[in-house]
């Protein structure tokens, strides 16, 4: 039997949406990590978050993904840890990772579309998030 990942906090499950679309592609890519932490560093939800801890997490989204099941397990640990109004926010990290280098690639696609599933992001709400995502990245 499998052990179970460690529960995250609702700043851990922010990282891990935006370290798992990062992942989508199977490429990280260097501007994918510099918005990630411009993120982090940046925003109020993660003004009292231990950025040490950004490495078990993106650890356990590496290790979740690998499993035959792993994808559904991550989920399941983001929305028990995530509380419904950060849902939002935390497709709005998505959309600007998979944004920030330029190009989504089909898998990247897919993924936002699982993440707005998996989190209840009504369709109007996420149309909004893609289009500004898209406009602040815009070459």
């Amino acid at each position: 039997m499998a052990k179970r990942p460690p529960a995250l906090s609702p700043q851990d499950s922010l990282v891990a949406i935006m370290v798992a679309i990062s992942v989508a592609d199977s490429n990280i890519r260097t501007s994918e990590l510099l918005n990630i932490e411009l993120q982090v560093g940046m925003l109020p939800v993660f003004a009292d978050y231990d950025v040490d801890r950004m490495k078990n997490v993106a650890q356990t989204v590496f290790d979740l993904l690998e499993e035959e099941d792993g994808l559904d397990a991550l989920f399941g640990l983001i929305r028990e840890a995530l509380p419904d109004r950060l849902r939002e926010t935390a497709y709005v990290l998505a959309c600007d990772v998979a944004a920030a280098d330029g190009k989504l690639q089909q898998t990247e696609l897919r993924m936002l579309e699982e993440i707005r599933h998996e989190l209840a992001v009504d369709r109007l709400a996420a149309a909004a998030i893609e289009r500004a995502a898209r406009a602040r990245h815009m070459h």
